[in-house]
């Protein structure tokens, strides 16, 4: 395992895992959260983990995975999930519990050519499936400036997004966006505040839009929401504002606009009993032993 789990302790403790149960990790990463479901499942037990990034994939020629009888990988993106359990014979309404941590591993931001972050100088990827979609220098080169103003200021609260975007067309009078050196350059013209935290912003923004993460989250939690037993357990773990938000609402409304919605009576229906009022942030120990948790907020449903 290269990923170091945020909240795993909590994540176990709010799943209340039974030997038999039917589960699915749904952020399989670097295999953290999910081996240790696996320790805590019988041989009844089933533990489904997704993921559409191939180095993920690798983790599971290894234990506690490899051999075991109850866990089945499915090397897919988490939007897709109806779809793929059926195709696997798990019936609408008959998982226990599902987990996911929307967060990305360090391995990947680690990995100098996957272009995540903005401390190695290399080709400006971002792709979670890097054989699918548009990269970060797709939308750094094709977008117009308002479209990228659109991505700074929503997915990476940028504070002069369209200042950036400005600088970004700019830059491509000259030349084409390449590598993440690039876009550290243009950055660096018109920063604002700490520099670390400036290309934090801008690397996030990118990332969240080439993989359209809100928008897989969204799918992912009807289809949750559909796929979960009465009584089972929805935990997620969001590190940005946007994120959590999303979360938040579909749990208290069904949508991640956060619309009530009332039935014919004028009834607002509850389709999740919410555990959390105020997600559960980790440790002070938690965030010094591992800093990338420091953002980490887990909510808690239960399917009416």
């Amino acid at each position: 395992m290269y990923h170091a789990p945020a909240l795993l302790t909590e994540s176990l403790e709010a799943l209340q895992l039974r030997p038999d149960g039917v589960y699915v990790d749904a952020t399989f990463g670097g295999g953290g959260h999910a081996a240790a479901i696996l320790e805590r499942l019988g041989d009844k037990g089933c533990l489904y983990a997704f993921d559409q990034d191939e180095d993920a994939r690798a983790n599971t020629m290894n234990k506690p995975f490899a051999g075991h009888a109850g866990f089945h990988f499915v090397p897919a993106n988490f939007r897709f999930l109806k779809r793929q359990l059926r195709a696997l014979g798990v019936r609408t309404g008959s998982v226990d519990g599902i987990l996911a941590d929307l967060g990305v591993s360090s391995h990947q931001l680690d990995t100098p050519e996957r272009g995540f972050s903005y401390r190695f100088d290399a080709a400006l990827d971002m792709r979670m499936d890097p054989s699918a979609g548009q990269s970060a220098a797709d939308v750094l080169n094709e977008y117009t400036a308002d479209e990228l103003q659109r991505v700074f200021s929503e997915f990476g609260e940028v504070r002069n997004a369209r200042t950036l975007a400005q600088a970004c067309l700019q830059f491509r009078e000259k030349g084409r966006f390449r590598t993440t050196s690039d876009l550290t350059g243009v950055c660096d013209t018109v920063m604002m505040g700490e520099r670390w935290r400036y290309l934090s912003q801008v690397f996030q923004a990118l990332r969240m839009e080439v993989n359209d993460e809100t928008g897989a989250l969204e799918d992912f939690l009807r289809d949750a929401l559909e796929m979960l037993a009465p009584g089972g357990r929805i935990v997620v773990i969001a590190y940005h504002s946007i994120e959590d938000r999303i979360v938040k609402n579909f749990l208290k409304t069904g949508n991640a606009e956060g619309k009530v919605v009332q039935d014919f009576y004028g009834k607002i229906e509850r389709l999740f009993d919410i555990i959390t009022k105020k997600p559960i942030e980790p440790s002070e120990a938690e965030t010094k032993e591992n800093p990338r948790a420091r953002s980490a907020k887990l909510r808690i449903g239960i399917k009416k």
